[in-house]
This record gives structure tokens, sequence and C-alpha cells, in this order.
């Protein structure tokens, strides 16, 4: 029988593997995200630590779509609160960041320390003693709200909730291995790119998820030969289904011919780089893997793509628009061969991205067609219908465990 819940969304009787369209659209149901999702028991990207090497650096950053400032305190610690000034609701931090012991309210001057506490409000004893805050005004009763903050491995993660596991906890040990892999010294900054996407935020989560369209969508990646379904590689979903790793390695000449023989829209063999070392690379990491992504419940990704490292933040901004953040990162010890090859492979990914720039498109295609909808559901069945790691990239299960842990955390 089909689900009812206390968003009177049906889910239908086969589960994971038929989700209905109007999750994507509603929003009554975004709103709920916001409350269950963002703001309940999970752990969400802020930024990285090197984002904020010394005491006093700030930085404006989301939860879902709650605006959040992260600082790093003027004792060295780590922290969070809500970008928001507990007296009119201004925002206090309009631009990308900054530096120093306070935050001050553009509007009226509500000032803040870097741990969201009130430390002074303009004119509280008024002019020539006229106006001015009650006597019994306290300015510790209007502190802002603050999040819990955990470091791992470099990067700040924050949560709304007292509830929340410990981070290492709530990533599980595989999860948590596969980043470390990437992120296991120093990283130095490279750059930022701001993409906006015409859909729905849980689209472009899935396709992130979405391991197999890689041979069908992406032209570049399939005639260049740096994905491909023949090359060794799997998918491993956690405990929750929430968090997901997709990786492969270089694809052997015995691989690549099976795959030059299947008839494929994406693959063109009469396409060729006018400077091929676009594709040259180094084996950094040891282990012959050349492409993992990996998805953090709810909305962060963390991206090995040959030698181009980035991080994802997948910010919502309504039912049907997503920002998507990436911040591009190498090694504090790359020589400069290294950097040259980051920098370079950094044009696969991005808004005009080689590679992902079909990903900003395919999700705008599907909230464009989901008028007249409301009663059909997206089939995912790739790969069988559970939401367990696999041995291979033509499956969908880790778009089923997304769905798991979504439906788990919204009550669904």
């Amino acid at each position: 029988m089909p689900v009812r819940n206390s968003l009177d969304l049906v889910w239908p009787s086969e589960g994971l593997t038929r989700i209905p369209y109007p999750v994507y659209g509603r929003a009554d149901v975004y709103d709920e995200e916001r409350a269950r999702l963002f703001m309940g028991a999970t752990w969400n990207f802020l930024c990285l630590e090197a984002e904020l090497p010394q005491p006093g650096d700030y930085r404006a950053t989301f939860v879902g779509d709650v605006p959040v400032i992260v600082a790093r305190d003027l004792d060295g610690s780590l922290g969070a609160f809500e970008n928001r000034c507990a007296h009119r609701g201004a925002l206090l931090c309009l631009k990308s960041g900054g530096h120093g012991a306070e935050i001050s309210c553009v509007y009226h001057n509500w000032t803040y320390d870097l741990k969201g506490k009130l430390t002074g409000v303009a004119f509280q004893r008024g002019i020539k003693r006229k106006g001015g805050m009650p006597a019994d005004f306290k300015l510790a009763e209007h502190n802002i709200r603050t999040l819990r903050v955990a470091s791992f491995a470099g990067i700040v993660f924050g949560t709304f909730s007292a509830d929340t596991p410990p981070v290492e906890a709530y990533l599980g040990p595989e999860i948590a291995r596969r980043i470390q892999r990437v992120m296991h010294k120093p990283i130095k900054l490279l750059g930022y790119n701001n993409q906006l996407l015409p859909n729905n935020w849980k689209l472009y989560v899935e396709n992130v998820k979405d391991s197999y369209h890689a041979s069908l969508l992406h032209l570049f990646f399939t005639t260049f030969r740096l994905n491909r379904l023949s090359q060794e590689g799997g998918i491993i979903v956690d405990e929750s289904g929430g968090h997901h790793v997709s990786y492969s390695k270089m694809a052997s000449d015995q691989q690549s011919a099976e795959y030059d023989s299947a008839t494929l829209r994406a693959k063109r063999e009469d396409y060729r780089l006018a400077d091929p070392s676009m594709l040259a690379g180094r084996d950094e990491f040891g282990d012959g893997v050349s492409l993992q992504i990996l998805s953090v419940f709810p909305a962060f990704i963390v991206q090995q793509i040959q030698n181009c490292l980035a991080v994802r933040q997948v910010v919502p901004r309504g039912v049907g628009e997503t920002e998507l953040v990436w911040t591009y990162f190498g090694y504090a010890d790359d020589d400069e061969e290294m950097l040259r090859m980051r920098l370079k492979q950094a044009n696969l990914v991005g808004p005009g991205g080689y590679v992902s720039m079909e990903d900003g498109a395919v999700g705008g295609f599907i909230q464009r067609a989901l008028p007249g909808g409301a009663a059909d559901c997206s089939v995912i069945e790739m790969g069988g219908r559970e939401a367990t790691s696999q041995d291979t990239r033509a499956t969908e299960s880790s778009v089923r465990g997304f769905w798991k842990a979504y439906r788990a955390h919204m009550g669904l």
C-alpha cells in the first residue's frame, strides 16, 4: 500500500525504486527539508579549515538555505552561528568573509564577538538620557543561535541539533577513510566557482550519486577514456544509505577496446585535443584510482577527478533553484608541475567544465518536465532494488541510498 505521512505525500509501495515527482516541486516539502534535514540531526559542510588560517578569520556560508557565519575565534577555536542579527534580522556578514575581533550589523550597529555573543548596542543608554533600551535590557539575552562544530580531516562541519552523533560516527569508517584518502595532508586553496542551477537541490545530489550516467551523458569523459563503465571500479554505500563513494581506475587496453566496440551517443572517435596535456596525470594516491566522487548526506561532495581536487557545497535557493559552490585545492607541498596539472584539469569541472557542463543542464531538463506529473514517479531500478555497495557502477544503488536516508530523516 502507498505510504502517507504528515505532508500527505503519497510514497509508492515500491519504496526506494519509485520517487514521487511532487517531492521536487512542493513548497511545503522544501520547508520541511529545512527543518528536518538541514536544521535537523545531520552534519553539514561549512568550510575548509584552510579558509580560516588565522584567529579572527570568519566566512559566510550556508546550512541548507540558512545563512551561517563560521569563525576561528581569537583563542583559535572554531565556532559557527546564524548570519542574522538578533535585532531586526539583517545579515551580519555581507561579503564572503573577513577578519577581526567583532562583527557589526550595518543596519543599527549591534555588535557580536566571534562566538555570536552580543557585545554592544549602539545608543543603548540613549542620547542625553533620552531614548535608548529599557533599563532591564540584557545583552546576554540576545546572543545569536549557535551551531555545534566539528572538524574532520580539515573539513569543518556544523549541525543545529544536539542529537547529531559525533561526526566520525555520522560518517562511518569507510566514508571517513575515503575522505582521509584525499584530505591526508595540508592543503592549498586554488580558487572558487559558483554556479546557479535551475532545479531542485535533490536533483543535483541524485546526479552526483548516479554513477552510470557518465558513460551516456558526458562526451568528454568517454571519448578521452577518463571514465567509462568498463573500467574497474564500484560503489560504496554506507549503512544509513545517505553517504556514498563512486570510484574507478584507468582503463586497460582490453577494456578500452571492448568499450570502443559499443555504439553510444557519448563517444566520438574523431575528436582530438589540441593540448593533450589536459589528460596527463599522476597516481598520487598509489591505488590507481583516477576518479573518486564522495557524498556526505545531505548535500556535500568531495571530488577527485584525475588530479583535480575540489569540494562542492549544494545550497538550496528555493524549490526550483540551487547554488553549487566549488572550492578547488591542491596540497601545500605540490611542485610546480603538479600545480599546473591541477589548474589545467580544473577545466574539466565547474559551470563550463568539459565534463560537468552537462550536469548543470540535466537537472533543469527534469524540473521543466515536472508540471503535470503530480501522480507520477521516477524509476530507480538499475542494479537492483537495494541500497548497498556494489562492484559495478552500472547501478543506481547510491541514489536509492539517498532516498533511504531522506525518508528516515523526513519521516516519510
